[in-house]
């Protein structure tokens, strides 16, 4: 059995009609921890729009979590989507529930139904990021990083095989930033695939890992010194 969790080959991106990305390969094995680098409009969210079936793959093969993304139907993107937890830069909480609402609404949208099971999940992932003393609070109650951790939780919902972490610091001062990625390489270590675009390299110099850098319409590997 292939331990690739993504595999692309001869991938060309596309958004409006316009060649973002072109000539892809890459396969990610599972557990691996990504970084996708590279300046604001180099390609990081068409690509990562692409794994979680916001754009539709239209040149070349890619099969992520086992779904084939050219041959995807509409139907498939909610179970595509359960595989997966994303996490996104602006956190994206409901402001008008509390941090356990925000929770059981996922949980509702994605087939549970058990009252109890849901308490018992909800309570675990927030356990999980250190914020189970505040699922009652609303989302304006919590800094920044809280809410981030909340974000992180909601991923974590359906013990997805990945995470797609999209910028998950960029709202975030460089203490908070730390935080954030100490969690998530925590994570990491507990077996989940992670795959984040980033354009923090401060946080690449503390957190080394593979790391592939969209250039020029390209992605291709970078290599990082060690000082």
């Amino acid at each position: 059995m292939s331990q690739a969790v993504l595999s692309l080959e001869n991938v060309n991106i596309f958004q409006e009609g316009n060649a973002i990305l072109t000539n892809i390969n890459l396969e990610v094995n599972h557990g691996e921890f990504l970084y996708i680098i590279g300046k604001t409009g180099s390609g990081k969210s068409s690509f990562m729009k692409t794994l979680y079936a916001d754009l539709k793959l239209k040149e070349g093969e890619g099969t992520f979590v086992e779904y084939d993304l050219k041959k995807l139907r509409e139907k498939d993107i909610p179970y595509l989507r359960r595989k997966i937890g994303i996490v996104f830069q602006d956190f994206k909480l409901l402001p008008d529930r509390t941090v356990f609402d925000n929770l059981h609404f996922v949980l509702r949208a994605t087939g549970w139904n058990e009252r109890e099971e849901m308490k018992v999940k909800i309570d675990e992932v927030l356990d999980k990021v250190g914020m189970k003393h505040s699922s009652n609070k609303m989302p304006h109650q919590l800094s920044g990083g809280e809410q981030q951790r909340v974000a992180v939780a909601r991923a974590l919902l359906n013990d997805p095989e990945v995470i797609l972490a999209d910028e998950p610091t960029g709202n975030l001062d460089p203490q908070t930033s730390v935080e954030v990625m100490n969690l998530l390489r925590e994570i990491n270590q507990n077996g989940k695939t992670i795959i984040m675009a980033t354009h923090d390299y401060a946080l690449l110099m503390k957190f080394p890992s593979k790391t592939l850098k969209c250039d020029e319409g390209t992605l291709f590997e970078v290599v990082q010194r060690t000082v």
